[in-house]
C-alpha cells in the first residue's frame, strides 16, 4: 500500500525542503507527476499529500541524468 505523507513529513523523509517539492511539481514545470507523485487537498488550505517512495526514485533518476549530462559536456571539452 502506498504511504503519502504531509508535506512537512515527506520534507522529513527526503531531506529536501518544501519549496523543492512544491517548485518541482509538473503544475509548476517540474517532474512530479499529480496523481503519481503528490495529490492535492480537498480544500485550498489542504496540506499536499506526497508519495515519498516515488519521489525519491524521481529525485534519483534526475539526479543521474544531471550528472551523466555533466559527464559528457566535460568529454566534449576535453575532446574525448
Amino acid at each position: 500500500m502506498t504511504k503519502w505523507l504531509r508535506t512537512p513529513d515527506a520534507v522529513e523523509a527526503l531531506g529536501v525542503s518544501a519549496d523543492f517539492l512544491k517548485r518541482h511539481r509538473d503544475s509548476h514545470g517540474g517532474f512530479f507527476e499529480e496523481g503519481k507523485h503528490y495529490v492535492l487537498g480537498a480544500s485550498l488550505n489542504a496540506s499536499i499529500r506526497w508519495n515519498v517512495d516515488e519521489c525519491r526514485d524521481r529525485i534519483h533518476h534526475h539526479g543521474r541524468l544531471a550528472r551523466e549530462a555533466h559527464r559528457q559536456l566535460n568529454q566534449l571539452k576535453e575532446g574525448n
